[in-house]
């Protein structure tokens, strides 16, 4: 039996973070399967009652997925309670390029994806780089407040 990843992000705003993170993994908001124009009908013909989807719910794309066909689906779960504690699961963005690339190209890197995102909605809560350590990383949150880093 073959297992697929999918990772699913709860939020209130699925449009505002298909766009974000399409924008920060380079991913593609998922088309509604085949013969349905929305993803609304998709759900309704599921049998999903109108009253569970809600307003506007299913209207937009919920899901984004990699035009290559490589990393996981990600589904944006509409939920009508907002975010309140610390994710314990979060995602990484490796862009540095690893240890066997020098640290001030790793830096550059890092930080012109941050650039590049903040600019898409996101905020920085702190800059890892302690002396001596040969690391740099951001830790930033998604705009609904969901953190992640940048490597």
């Amino acid at each position: 039996m073959e297992t697929i990843l999918q990772l699913t992000i709860d939020c209130t705003d699925p449009r505002r973070l298909v766009a974000f993170w399409s924008e920060a993994l380079g991913y593609v908001p998922e088309p509604p399967p085949g013969g349905h124009t929305t993803w609304r009908d998709y759900w309704v013909g599921m049998g999903v009652p109108e009253e569970e989807l809600g307003p506007g719910a299913g209207d937009t794309p919920e899901s984004i997925v990699d035009p290559a066909g490589q990393g996981p689906r990600v589904w944006f779960q509409q939920v009508p309670e907002p975010k309140t504690g610390k994710n314990r699961v979060h995602l990484d963005l490796k862009v540095g390029g690893g240890r066997d690339v020098a640290l001030a190209v790793r830096t550059q890197r890092v930080a012109a994806t941050v650039e590049r995102l903040t600019k898409a909605g996101a905020t920085v809560l702190r800059i890892m780089d302690e002396p001596g350590m040969e690391y740099y990383a951001v830790v930033l949150q998604d705009p609904e407040g969901n953190e992640f880093c940048v490597v």
